[in-house]
């Protein structure tokens, strides 16, 4: 049977769609496959995302839908900005703008590699600084009612000129106008999917204020501290059954050069109980900004 880890894109390569000429596969993911593009009309290189028709369910296509419309919605300089929308004989379609430059997730692997341990940890200045950035897209999409549910290191790029953090793949996005409609399938990425996404809760904000924390003190430690787990369902059933214990160590005890008060700001962000966390990711950016002018300012 056909999947989207199987599914042939040679055929594709220099077909039009839309404005842009597709030029060569550069990443897939659950349902979509990503190609680097050329827009003939404005003469730039560009990234086109397209769900085969052939491998289409009622999920898939809600799913990249909304995708697409929290795009056209959303126009934030952290934000990975949407062009146009539309569909083929073959496959739906989006076209966006390309960001040259690695994930979050890249950086972390390479300071967990390096030779020196002092230089296994990303630079805390940076990283709070960028987390911060991150923050007020997502303050800004929560005010336009969109949750993006997905947020963790491989969702963040790091522009390689401007070195900008930009949040991409709103696949997962729910967009919260209208009734709160529940799914039986659970949507996210274990090591970084709130409790209450587990559990089909309700869904809003401070999901991804969690998802936020956690990438925050993967970021700070380069290696989360979890107990051992074999499989994502575990993994999810641990993190139902542990709760505020799941993480075995603070960031403090992993990077000495994380302060504990930085704990305090992270374990806020990660908290079991929603009530618990911080209400608004604007919250959550001024709180480390105000930790980043008292500490790391000089």
């Amino acid at each position: 049977m056909e999947s989207i880890e199987t599914f042939k894109v040679d055929h594709l390569i220099g077909q039009e769609v839309g404005t842009a000429t597709l030029l060569k596969e550069i990443a897939r993911g659950g349902m979509a496959v990503i190609f680097t593009a050329y827009q003939r009309t404005l003469k730039r290189q560009i990234a086109v995302k397209i769900l085969p028709k052939s491998l289409l369910t009622t999920l898939t296509a809600e799913l990249f839908q909304q995708e697409a419309e929290a795009a056209a919605i959303l126009s934030h300089p952290n934000i990975v900005t949407i062009y146009e929308v539309g569909d083929t004989t073959d496959f739906l379609f989006f076209t966006m703008q390309f960001v040259k430059g690695r994930a979050v997730s890249e950086y972390i692997k390479m300071a967990r590699r390096n030779v020196v341990p002092s230089r296994r940890f990303l630079p805390i200045k940076t990283t709070i600084e960028n987390v911060i950035k991150v923050l007020d897209a997502l303050d800004y999409a929560h005010q336009q009612d969109i949750v993006h549910r997905d947020i963790k290191p491989a969702n963040i790029l790091i522009e390689t000129h401007t070195k900008r953090p930009i949040i991409t793949d709103f696949g997962l996005v729910k967009i919260s106008r209208g009734p709160d409609q529940k799914s039986s399938v659970i949507l996210g990425t274990p090591t970084y999917m709130a409790p209450e996404q587990i559990l089909n809760s309700r869904v809003d904000g401070r999901a991804d204020i969690y998802a936020t924390g956690t990438t925050l003190f993967e970021m700070l430690v380069s290696n989360l501290p979890l107990p051992k787990y074999g499989s994502a369902q575990a993994l999810l059933t641990m993190k139902l059954k542990l709760k505020d214990r799941l993480f075995q160590k603070r960031p403090s005890e992993m990077n000495p050069m994380v302060a504990q008060e930085m704990d305090e700001i992270v374990c806020k962000a990660i908290s079991f109980d929603p009530e618990k966390r911080y209400a608004t990711c604007r919250e959550f950016l001024e709180c480390l900004k105000a930790y980043s002018d008292r500490n790391l300012s000089k």
